[in-house]
Parts: C-alpha cells; sequence; structure tokens
C-alpha cells in the first residue's frame, strides 16, 4: 500500500487495485463553441487544468495503471437523452443541435472527443455516458469488477455535476476514492470549494481529496 497524504487523512492507495477515471475532458465542455460554452460559462477555467491532468495521467501510464476515460455522449437519435435534460437550463443550443463542432454531446461528433493533450491512447477504456455519473447504463461496473479494481482516484469536470455524481456512485459501490483537486475543475469556483467540503466531511463519507503533488510524492517514495 502506498499512503497518499490527503484531506482528511492518509489515502490507502493500493497499487495492484487502483485506476485513474477521467471524467469528461471533451471539447464540448471546455473548447470555445461547445455546449459549456453555449451556457454562458468561462471555459477558460476548464482549460487552465489541462496540464496537471495530462501529467496526473502519465503518472499512471509510467506506473501501469489502468486509465480510464469518459464522455457525456449521447445517441445520434437522442433515444438515451430524456426530454427534461434537453430542455433544462436555457441554453444557446440545445443538446443535439448543430454548434461550432458539430451536434452538441453527440456521439461521434468532434465536439464530442476528448481534447488532444489528453487523448487516450491505446488499451485504455473510454466509455460514453447518458447520465452524469459514469455508472448508469456504461456496463463499467462489472468491467472495473473484473479488473479487480478495489481503488479510484478521479480528475476531470465539472467537480460539482460529472465528477462528484460518479464518485458518489463509486462510494457507494465500494471503491475507495481519491479526488485529485488541482486535476478537476468547475465553471464556478464556489462549487469546487463547496464540492470538495463536502466529499471530505465527517472524515471522508465520500472520499479523499489530494493535490498531484502529494500524489506523485508518495508515489516516488
Amino acid at each position: 500500500m502506498i499512503e497518499v497524504p490527503a484531506k482528511p487523512y492518509p489515502y490507502p492507495l493500493d497499487p495492484a487495485h487502483t485506476a485513474l477515471v477521467v471524467i469528461d475532458m471533451q471539447r464540448d465542455f471546455i473548447e470555445r463553441g461547445g455546449f459549456g460554452d453555449s451556457l454562458g460559462n468561462d471555459v477558460s477555467r476548464l482549460e487552465a487544468i489541462i496540464p496537471t491532468t495530462a501529467a496526473l495521467i502519465a503518472l499512471f501510464r509510467q506506473q501501469g495503471w489502468p486509465v480510464i476515460h469518459t464522455r457525456e455522449a449521447h445517441r445520434p437519435d437522442l433515444s438515451d437523452c430524456p426530454p427534461a435534460k434537453i430542455r433544462r437550463g436555457n441554453p444557446k443550443l440545445h443538446i443535439g443541435e448543430a454548434g461550432a463542432m458539430g451536434r452538441l454531446l453527440i456521439s461521434g461528433e468532434p465536439g464530442n472527443q476528448i481534447v488532444d493533450a489528453l487523448a487516450p491512447i491505446d488499451g485504455e477504456i473510454v466509455i460514453d455516458k447518458p447520465g452524469k455519473g459514469m455508472f448508469w447504463a456504461t456496463g463499467i461496473h462489472e468491467r472495473l469488477q473484473d479488473m479487480g479494481i478495489t481503488h479510484l482516484v478521479f480528475a476531470g469536470v465539472t467537480t460539482e455535476v460529472c465528477v462528484q455524481t460518479s464518485m458518489r456512485e463509486a462510494n457507494d459501490r465500494g471503491y475507495e476514492c481519491l479526488l485529485m483537486e488541482d486535476a478537476t475543475e468547475s465553471y464556478f469556483a464556489e462549487f469546487k470549494a463547496a464540492t470538495l467540503a463536502m466529499i471530505t466531511a465527517q472524515d471522508g463519507i465520500v472520499g479523499w481529496v489530494t493535490p498531484l503533488a502529494a500524489l506523485s510524492a508518495a508515489v516516488a517514495s
């Protein structure tokens, strides 16, 4: 076991049974002209974590630990997207409508792809999820069980929506969860801060939080 300095107390990382989950680092959320931008958000906040997230992915690849990428994506016919989700938020463009990078949040469209700097490599799992959480209608829990994974390290966007939802889903399924605080971001600074506090409250009721430097130092030692 590797003891990683973290809040609320050190995280016990099991190298043989740990995977990294990078949530929704896709163009639709991070680049101008995408879905996040259509909602009126400052996408530069999310873009800023790309270097740290890339370094985190590189650390896992160097160790030979599994890396999993998720994309929030819907079928072209929107059969897996509830009408209420399409209506939500009063954006300039709704899910499925054509934007600067193709149809928003639609599988296979240019905007639905993971940003180039964090692109998956051969052998890494990529899952398209129709919901906020990574476990709903994806089969990833069964795949993780087959791999013997018990510990999940989380990164990605947005902290309070898809990242937190996925982490809470994982917590309910018995995974030991660590969130990398400088490899996750929100369009709203106060939402990120509140989410980190909620995750670590009551002695880590959902999980642990730490910066990349702490994880890197623990792994190196």
